[in-house]
């Protein structure tokens, strides 16, 4: 698209406001030629002062009857960039006039965390011709980064008169959470056909036996069941007969009191790809992933199967939520309590922070409403830095939330830092977990996942 609208002022005046030093230096030399002239009576210096005055104005009249003559294209490769990993720039400049094009600078706006602003220099663009040039990007932090518009300086072959043009298009670039391939395990107490199937015996029973669940964004209107609506105070809708289909909500803990570290290298960093890593897992694997915060913020439940687009596709929405998702002030995890007793069967996946007694007994409450429940449990206080100068969490208020989870039927994976997600996922196998006088308790590390059955959920 070429420069134009109202970031490019046009006329004598804005010409003139672009001369470079070299054409202010000859308008200067002019006047005072024209004015020495009549001074002294010298037509010869008259003719002189003409020329150096006339030379930098016509420069600049030049390039003002040429600024629309240029149009230009960004491409990125990829558009979703994972926190640490580089992503490329593709330029292009065609010159859409007849004409040659003159000394040709460009400068794209990046914000400073991508790295210092791109710039190059195009000699000559010959008529009808175009110039590709590109330039690489890289962010440690998660986030949604403008690029653009470009400016374009136009420079006269004289080096008189430069002005700067700039583009209306500007493109997004995300920088998504790393994700990490997690192995495929087979969870203690996950069992098949989550979701509205398991109620398919009670919803064949008529209406007087028939389950509700609280209404999801998307519901038809005509299965919102009133007598319980009446009865619970929230909108209720009847379950129906589904396909079996397996359901997993991942719930992120983003408490700024939970959290400790600042940076790429925080504990909120290293739960947000987690939380990352184990909705990507799910998803390829079948499942219908929602996605939960403790401020309440649900990513509706997105599958292959349920939109009708590519794993690829769905995954890329959750990891654009992802990209931006903060620490919130909330003191506690009351608000996706909620959210989870109105809807949460099917396996659940938390990704915790530091958590004091009441909220782990809270949690554990929650797991009688879920399949398989599987807790990464971040011990904060191995993450170094301060935030908010607060104090490190201690270790025995750690191993008491860790064992209340495990006493309520919590799968716990108790986290560190530089621990891996892929190797704590590995653990929660059921075939490594502790059976009764079997193994001495050591945890295997096989993770191999066992066939998929009739009526069984694909595995986790």
């Amino acid at each position: 698209m070429a420069p134009k609208g109202p970031d490019n002022p046009s006329g004598l005046r804005t010409g003139l406001r672009g001369l470079t030093t070299r054409g202010r230096s000859f308008l200067a030399a002019g006047l005072t030629a024209v004015l020495c002239s009549y001074l002294l009576g010298q037509d010869a210096l008259l003719r002189v002062g003409i020329l150096l005055a006339v030379l930098p104005v016509a420069s600049a009249v030049l390039l003002l009857r040429t600024r629309y003559r240029v149009a230009s294209g960004r491409r990125l490769t990829p558009h979703r960039a994972p926190a640490g990993q580089e992503a490329r720039v593709h330029l292009r400049v065609d010159n859409v006039s007849r004409v040659p094009t003159g000394l040709l600078m460009l400068e794209d706006r990046v914000p400073y965390v991508l790295g210092p602003r791109p710039r190059f220099v195009l000699d000559r663009v010959e008529p009808r011709g175009h110039r590709e040039v590109s330039y690489r990007v890289r962010s440690d932090l998660r986030g949604r980064y403008p690029l653009g518009p470009l400016q374009l300086r136009l420079s006269d072959p004289f080096g008189m008169c430069e002005l700067t043009r700039a583009f209306t298009t500007a493109d997004i670039l995300t920088v998504v959470p790393q994700v990490q391939p997690l192995p495929p395990v087979r969870l203690p107490g996950e069992s098949g056909g989550y979701g509205d199937s398991r109620s398919r015996a009670v919803a064949l029973a008529g209406e007087d036996d028939v389950v509700p669940r609280g209404y999801r964004h998307g519901d038809d209107l005509r299965r919102v069941h009133w007598k319980s609506t009446a009865r619970y105070g929230e909108l209720m809708v009847r379950r129906e007969e589904q396909p079996l289909r397996s359901r997993a909500t991942v719930l992120l803990d983003t408490r700024d009191i939970g959290h400790r570290g600042t940076g790429p290298g925080s504990s909120f960093e290293w739960a947000v790809s987690a939380a990352a890593s184990v909705a990507v897992h799910l998803l390829e694997r079948g499942y219908a992933v929602r996605l939960l915060t403790d401020t309440g913020l649900s990513v509706p439940e997105a599958g292959a199967a349920h939109t009708g687009g590519a794993v690829s596709e769905v995954s890329g929405l959750l990891l654009d939520t992802l990209a931006v998702v903060q620490l919130s002030d909330g003191a506690g995890l009351a608000r996706a309590e909620e959210v989870l007793r109105l809807g949460g069967e099917g396996l659940l996946v938390a990704v915790l922070g530091s958590l004091d007694e009441e909220q782990a007994a809270r949690l554990g409450r929650l797991r009688r409403r879920t399949g398989a429940a599987v807790a990464f449990l971040l011990d904060t206080g191995t993450w170094t830095g301060l935030r908010h100068v607060l104090p490190a969490v201690p270790a025995a208020e750690v191993d008491t939330g860790e064992r209340l989870l495990r006493e309520s039927g919590w799968t716990v994976l108790r986290a560190g830092a530089g621990d891996s997600a892929a190797t704590l996922w590995r653990l929660a196998d059921r075939d490594a977990q502790p059976g009764p006088g079997g193994g001495g308790g050591m945890p295997s590390f096989s993770g191999g996942a066992a066939p998929r059955t009739e009526g069984e959920g694909g595995p986790a």
